[in-house]
């Protein structure tokens, strides 16, 4: 196919399907969606179509109406098979944008033409491709997404890569930055109106994340035992639950309409005190000092008795979702130099792959739909309100650093975002 034949979206006009399955349902037919990003971010929105429809009538499409730099976004193992390493040795982006060398193909001629792009492009799809078919540097721009995709980074490199894979197709794509006329960006209003006039879908990167937490991982979950637990705090109730995946976790409550709620009475009513928290054998268990999760749950279960209201949730994931097994793995990387974040990335994980559609199922069957949320995780904020739980207000858990964990905080304040305050080196 030299051309795009139908760039408009045969979905348009059904106004009651998910917008994205919508821009799904659009790439994997080949046409082009548009996908903007978070506001308080770059706030800016890229045309994205999948490698596969890589076709010169699309490439003439992006560089005519998009205007910006028309990059290849792929992922990790097609960036490896092509032997394609980052641009720069030390990546100061902003955003830490992944890009690889640049690359023509072969056979094309200048490699700049829609054409020559689009051979470019495709023959990056190509398995039978090798590092040798392409000149460096070239004119089109590879970059590599994140393995969690927008899950990990909320940028349009893993965006372009996770829409292809949900359409069923290669982990590659185009993504063009979105320009007006007079070279200003285009922004969420100018990118609505541009989806309109042409008759493209329109999501957000947010709209994304939410579609494959809803989709991927799961949201519901079976009660299997109710118990009394003594504690040195005062006396809390057990719920044990166990996720579609099989995994457990349990629900520590105390307060009389959460119990009755519980036993089949009404949903409880006005915010509850509320910590979700991921099991750490080495710092629940073993008390170590690495990190500061240990006297934040016991922080959490004391503030709860005080006030004779609230719940924690105890969720099965350790290392942040990796397992203990790759979190001691981690440990090992920390021990040699790396950060907590750099460690996970090193063996091929996210920074985080945690999510909380679970913990809002818990909340649901407990009957508990606000909650003043004990944690210094935005990201725990923003999945538990995605997914219908109203934070009614933040409480900060912070914990004194000590020798061992200062660094550890550290990297989660600066480069993961969390709400902590300054860190003494």
């Amino acid at each position: 196919m030299n051309q795009t034949t139908n760039i408009h979206s045969d979905s348009e006009h059904e106004p009651n399907i998910d917008p994205v399955e919508r821009a799904v349902r659009d790439i994997a037919a080949g046409r082009i969606v548009v996908v903007a990003d978070d506001e308080s971010r770059e706030n800016e929105g890229d045309l994205i179509c999948a490698a596969r429809f890589a076709t010169p009538g699309n490439i003439a499409f992006m560089a005519t109406h998009g205007r910006g730099l028309i990059c290849t976004p792929m992922s990790g193992e097609i960036a490896e098979r092509l032997d394609l390493p980052p641009m720069c040795a030390s990546n100061t982006d902003n955003h830490q944008t992944a890009f690889t060398v640049s690359i023509d193909h072969v056979t094309t001629s200048t490699g700049i033409s829609a054409r020559d792009r689009s051979v470019t492009a495709l023959a990056c799809i190509d398995p039978d491709a090798k590092p040798g078919d392409f000149r460096r540097p070239g004119h089109m721009f590879p970059l590599v997404a994140r393995p969690g995709g927008v899950l990990e980074r909320n940028g349009h490199t893993e965006a372009t890569v996770d829409l292809a894979r949900l359409a069923g197709l290669e982990p590659c794509g185009l993504c063009c930055e979105m320009m007006k006329a007079d070279g200003t960006m285009m922004r969420r209003n100018d990118l609505r109106e541009f989806a309109a006039e042409h008759g493209l879908a329109y999501i957000t990167i947010a709209q994304l994340q939410e579609y494959r937490r809803t989709h991927e991982f799961p949201h519901t979950v079976r009660r299997v035992a109710t118990v009394d637990l003594p504690s040195r705090y005062g006396r809390f109730t057990m719920v044990g639950y166990e996720s579609e995946n099989g995994g457990e976790h349990v629900a520590l409550v105390m307060g009389k309409d959460i119990l009755a709620s519980i036993a089949g009475g009404e949903s409880v009513s006005g915010p509850v005190l509320c910590r979700v928290h991921s099991q750490c054998l080495t710092g629940d268990v073993f008390g170590s000092m690495r990190c500061d999760c240990g006297p934040q749950l016991q922080e959490a279960m004391r503030r709860i008795a005080e006030r004779g209201r609230g719940v924690v949730l105890y969720l099965s994931q350790e290392g942040r979702g990796i397992g203990l097994l790759n979190k001691l793995r981690t440990y090992e990387l920390q021990e040699q130099g790396f950060d907590t974040l750099d460690a996970n990335l090193e063996l091929g994980f996210p920074a985080d792959m945690r999510e909380y559609s679970t913990a809002a199922a818990i909340l649901e069957d407990l009957g508990i739909g606000s909650i003043d949320l004990m944690t210094n995780n935005p990201d725990k904020i923003e999945q538990l309100e995605q997914a219908g739980i109203v934070v009614a207000d933040r409480v900060p858990i912070v914990i004194e650093p000590n020798e061992f964990d200062a660094r550890y905080l550290s990297t989660k304040r600066h480069r993961m975002g969390h709400l902590i305050g300054a860190i003494a080196d």
